[in-house]
């Protein structure tokens, strides 16, 4: 009635000749259905830190919010001397993966670093401050010597023989390390990294323990640069879960850089300036990010230092690494010439079938980010010639998370415990089976596949803000316990997930914003230099293929868009040296190839050619002779 008066006035006859209009209006409307509000950006960042408590490992505290878990793994650590109690559970099993953990806290830390007011003002900044010291108190027991890094507590083989509560272990908690004679550089130096971000987080809330955290970073940093060599190689037994594809440059430009934010020492940025082609950083383009590929996270880093302009006489390979930071954003937002980030009908980012949602969070995060960045510095993207609005970047990012809020094709959220339809059989051991609180009966390791494993029902508890690997290329979703690729949720998924949130929760949208970000801070102070050990030679890239026990297809159908060794791809820094390398490869394959089809088929035409002038050779002889 007030859109008639308001549109009519109180004329009685015009007022009727209004009710047809008005009257096709609410057809229409009802056949097209109500404008869809945002998603309650707030209650989904409460959620999201509800998972690490869940996955928390150790002895709980007594503010534990996720109550229907208690103290698990104990022990950890015991059989070698070493104290490894705490951390985190990786996924829906009960191994404490070094790498993702650590992969996890840097992402987290970063959340707070660009969006700590945000967390504060929605109340949520002492639960991530929590949730990085949770992690980072762990790292610090795991690095008991500047040369030894524990790199994991458990194995994926026994530990998936048995369905338990993390309360009910009883399989093999053997712990596993990497030292200088077996060394592990990517596990080392994303350590590193997520030391050196928390200590900026805890830099003035507790100084003494952000002052422990830098030395830590600094410790492993030089470790790793030091004693180069695959973490995979020295722990084997990690290969089927957490192998390392891109190799170990990646991590050590990421914590280089880390380092450089958490200290001020301009050696840190001279060393991704100088090592910037030896170790890929403004050489390979990507177009995801994530625990193993951290490229386009360290290519964003660094064009926050160059736009902040403390690039210094650096700014030209900052650039560098800013022209492959924009592959990956341009890709994220279709408009990269053809070479962009795959989607799924409704829109989702789509990489792999096996929590794909872990991407979808950090390129979320990266674009959310990286549009605060340009708009601090009053400065644009440019995709194929043509200039992005920032807006478009942020709003890119808003509808992946929309989508995983619900915003989709099933109607579903994504996030458990968001909305009223959402996943109800997470592939989650604690999840699935009844609280040790609520019976405390010991559940052993093959009965827990019988009893809760295939029981048909939703999880006895609920495992509130846990993201799952979500639906499949085709936006379809089976909510099945037994069906992990999707219905599983890991601990990485949720770190960049949390600074996205907080971005939202204070607004959704961007139009329209002239002020800088509240994280824009000053230059920090230089740091005394201090002595650092000589690097070893180059090594090599190594690429090793995907061997994952549990999900083999899938990974390998992947694994050339994972590395993305493709020449239309290598760009800019290093072209010749990595086409060479590329030319190679390709004429490899053909000798490769031409070998396997004369080991196949040569030697049976060379057999035949011998038998048939043995039988001529003989004819020959007998005519001759006759």
């Amino acid at each position: 009635m007030g859109f008639l008066r308001m549109e009519y006035g109180r004329d009685g006859m015009r007022l009727t000749w209004s009710v047809f209009p008005f009257a096709v209006m609410l057809a229409l409307s009802s056949l097209v259905g109500p404008a869809r509000a945002s998603p309650d950006y707030t209650e989904a960042l409460r959620l999201s830190l509800y998972f690490f408590e869940a996955q928390r490992s150790g002895y709980l505290p007594a503010d534990q919010r996720v109550n229907w878990r208690s103290h698990s793994g104990l022990n950890d650590g015991k059989d070698q001397n070493i104290d490894l109690v705490g951390g985190y559970y990786d996924a829906g099993d009960n191994v404490k993966f070094q790498l993702p953990m650590a992969f996890t806290v840097t992402t987290l830390a970063w959340s707070v670093i660009e969006y700590r007011s945000q967390l504060q003002k929605q109340g949520q900044l002492d639960h991530a401050l929590k949730s990085i010291k949770w992690g980072t108190d762990y790292f610090i027991k795991a690095h008991p010597e500047p040369n030894v890094l524990w790199a994991e507590v458990g194995d994926g083989t026994t530990d998936h023989e048995c369905w338990m509560r993390p309360e009910d272990m009883t399989t093999s908690r053997q712990a596993y390390k990497v030292d200088a004679n077996n060394p592990g550089t990517e596990v080392v130096a994303e350590t590193a990294a997520a030391m050196a971000a928390a200590s900026i987080v805890f830099k003035y809330s507790d100084p003494g323990y952000s002052n422990t955290l830098l030395t830590h970073a600094k410790q492993l940093f030089t470790f790793g640069d030091t004693h180069r060599g695959n973490y995979d190689r020295s722990i084997p037994i990690v290969k089927g879960y957490y192998p390392s594809v891109s190799g170990y440059g990646d991590e050590l430009l990421w914590a280089s850089f880390w380092l450089f934010e958490a200290t001020g020492d301009e050696n840190y940025l001279e060393y991704t300036s100088v090592k910037a082609q030896e170790l890929g950083g403004t050489g390979w383009a990507m177009t995801q990010f994530g625990w193993d590929v951290k490229y386009s996270g360290l290519q964003v880093l660094a064009s926050k230092i160059l736009m902040q302009g403390r690039g210094g006489a650096h700014t030209s390979t900052l650039q560098s690494y800013q022209r492959q930071a924009s592959y990956f954003l341009c890709a994220a937002l279709s408009r990269n010439n053809g070479k962009n980030i795959q989607r799924s009908p409704g829109g989702l980012f789509w990489i792999q079938p096996w929590n794909n949602m872990q991407f979808v969070t950090s390129a979320a995060f990266l674009l959310t980010v990286y549009a605060d960045y340009l708009k601090a510095a009053n400065q644009e993207l440019t995709c194929s010639g043509s200039p992005v609005q920032t807006s478009e970047l942020s709003g890119t990012a808003q509808k992946q998370i929309d989508y995983i809020l619900g915003h989709n094709p099933r109607g579903m959220s994504y996030m458990v415990g968001f909305s009223n339809n959402y996943p109800k059989e997470v592939h989650h051991r604690g999840s699935s089976i009844v609280s040790i609180k609520v019976d405390s009966a010991h559940v052993q390791c093959k009965d827990g596949y019988a009893t809760w494993y295939k029981k048909p029902q939703a999880n006895p508890n609920v495992l509130l803000g846990a993201l799952v690997g979500g639906p499949d290329a085709n936006d379809n979703f089976i909510d099945d316990r037994d069906n992990y690729q999707m219905t599983e949720a890991c601990l990485y998924n949720n770190g960049p997930l949390v600074g996205v949130l907080a971005r939202l929760s204070v607004g959704p949208t961007y139009q329209g914003e002239t002020e800088r970000p509240e994280f824009w801070t000053p230059v920090l102070p230089k740091a005394p230099d201090s002595p650092r050990s000589p690097p070893p030679p180059p090594s090599t890239y190594h690429n090793v293929p995907w061997k994952i026990t549990e999900f083999v297809q899938e990974w390998q159908s992947r694994s050339t868009a994972l590395v993305e060794l493709k020449l239309l791809d290598l760009k800019w820094e290093g072209f010749w040296i990595q086409g060479l390398g590329c030319a190679w490869l390709l004429l490899y394959r053909c000798i490769y190839r031409l070998a396997m089809a004369w080991f196949m088929y040569g030697r049976l035409g060379v057999g035949a050619v011998l038998v048939f002038s043995r039988s001529l050779a003989r004819r020959l002889t007998g005519l001759s002779v006759g």
